[in-house]
């Protein structure tokens, strides 16, 4: 319950953090996890039609003029600039204005994005919508990361996290299927099939947008923001269904805190905070992201075309190879998430990021030595990526749990635009510029880099990762507005 208010010092005292750690896992906790961890199936959906239609979409006949490498560099870095900057700009306004205006601003300006690059004419066309359904999606990582890890228990938060950030690799699998039939050309002309992928993303948005209509404000940012009376209520309200529910009577909470109402805070406070107050958690936060985007965004961009150009598979076809790889990405997520709440952050976090980084530089190094084909690259791709996948997948975990309340969303978007547009933008221009060449030493060279990067990352983990596992947001870091937290006795 709310303890106290005190209108002359502008504080309140509150449990509502507490109240929300100790929750049994719920129907409640479902709705949220469907409302807004799916907006992770729409990227993987993105990301890999492109990757999969790009053989297809550079062909005569698809109604666009464009090259295969402009589809998988230049189209591909532009969609990651505009999530660099979706994520910058739609994160200053979460903090400002709450998660739930933005979760759902956010979804509509992907939805309309996506639209209008399933109707692409022209290059220039094609371009600017990727951009503008980044800029979406990207708005979306600080929206939706802020509000999950604010309303899920803490001890549940890490294998939750993980699961729902590898969800990416449903719509992967999904994007992956559903090129292989919209690419037949005797199902589809080549002019429309193409489109149809984008059109499918479209439909999903817009089911989401239907079930997060029903997810509410995150009760944190509300009882630092002057609605400390509205969090009580929710918070009160989701009680009585939990205990309903369970038929249970729920214990008392612990912990209290008091905190100074406040609206804003401003990016000098926010930067110092992250850089003078935190300066190993941000080397932490930017090593995560570069490793892993740099991987990622590079493999799931390029893939198809390192199928088709090295082993000669056809383009329609390579959503099947695509499926496999993206089913067990998502397995990596869905079997280790656990053990980042047992074992613990800092081992997991290391050893997926080291493991996978090791199994990268095997790969390259069969490929290189002509050992591989087809299916035994995509087998090796899916033994890497299985643990590099919960490794990625812990950056965002990572960056969303470790900073202030009030910085949350700034963070996630920080680490996220710096560490993408250094790994995510750099990656598919220098691996489609490789690639393309058809030199089997230039495409063991784009291994290197990626698994160079993550084995670094995985090092750094060793030292800075945070034993963040079964503690509360506030004891992980506490709010900048909080007075004292405590716990009575």
């Amino acid at each position: 319950m709310l303890e106290r208010t005190d209108s002359t010092t502008g504080t309140v005292t509150t449990k509502v953090p507490a109240r929300l750690d100790r929750l049994p896992w719920s129907r409640w906790h479902w709705m949220i996890v469907i409302g807004l961890g799916t907006v992770w199936i729409l990227d993987g959906l993105e990301v890999t039609v492109v990757g999969s239609i790009a053989s297809r979409i550079s062909e005569d006949g698809s109604g666009l003029s464009i090259t295969d490498a402009q589809v998988t560099g230049t189209a591909a870095a532009l969609y990651v600039a505009g999530a660099c900057a979706g994520a910058l700009v739609f994160g200053r306004l979460t903090d400002l204005y709450g998660r739930k205006k933005l979760f759902l601003i956010t979804l509509g300006v992907y939805l309309a994005a996506t639209a209008l690059t399933a109707v692409s004419f022209s290059a220039w066309w094609f371009f600017l919508f990727r951009f503008l359904t980044g800029f979406g999606i990207g708005g979306e990582y600080a929206a939706i990361n802020s509000a999950i890890d604010e309303l899920i228990p803490s001890r549940f938060r890490g294998r939750v996290d993980l699961i729902i950030n590898g969800s990416f690799w449903i719509g992967a699998v999904a994007g992956a299927l559903l090129s292989v039939v919209a690419l037949n050309t005797e199902v589809f002309p080549e002019s429309v099939g193409w489109r149809l992928t984008f059109g499918l993303g479209v439909v999903l948005g817009l089911v989401i947008l239907l079930v997060r209509r029903h997810v509410p404000e995150s009760p944190r940012w509300m009882m630092i923001h002057g609605r400390a009376e509205e969090a009580e209520e929710l918070v009160s309200d989701v009680e009585r269904q939990v205990e309903a529910e369970k038929g249970i009577r729920l214990p008392e909470p612990e912990d209290a805190i008091t905190v100074t109402r406040h609206h804003s805070i401003g990016f000098g406070e926010i930067a110092r905070t992250v850089f003078r107050s935190y300066p190993r958690r941000a080397v932490l936060g930017l090593s995560l992201f570069v490793g892993q985007a740099f991987l990622y965004n590079a493999i799931t961009f390029g893939f198809g075309s390192i199928l088709v150009i090295f082993f000669h598979v056809s383009s329609g076809v390579t959503g099947y190879y695509f499926a496999v790889i993206a089913f067990l990405n998502f397995l990596g997520p869905l079997l280790l998430g656990r053990l980042f709440d047992t074992v613990g952050r800092r081992p997991m976090i290391a050893g997926t990021y080291i493991l996978s980084g090791v199994l990268l530089f095997g790969t390259a190094w069969l490929f290189g030595a002509g050992m591989l084909n087809a299916v035994t690259m995509t087998a090796c791709w899916c033994v890497v990526l299985f643990f590099a996948s919960a490794g990625a997948s812990s950056a965002y975990l990572t960056v969303s749990e470790i900073f202030p309340m009030e910085t949350r969303a700034m963070a996630i978007a920080f680490f996220y635009a710096v560490g993408t547009a250094a790994g995510g933008i750099s990656g598919p221009l220098i691996f489609a510029h490789l690639t393309a060449s058809g030199v089997v030493s230039d495409a063991v060279l784009a291994f290197c880099i990626g698994a160079s990067l993550m084995v670094a990352a995985g090092v750094v983990a060793v030292f800075y990762a945070v034993a963040a596992e079964g503690r509360s947001l506030e004891q992980i870091a506490s709010p900048l507005s909080a007075r004292q937290q405590h716990t009575p006795r």
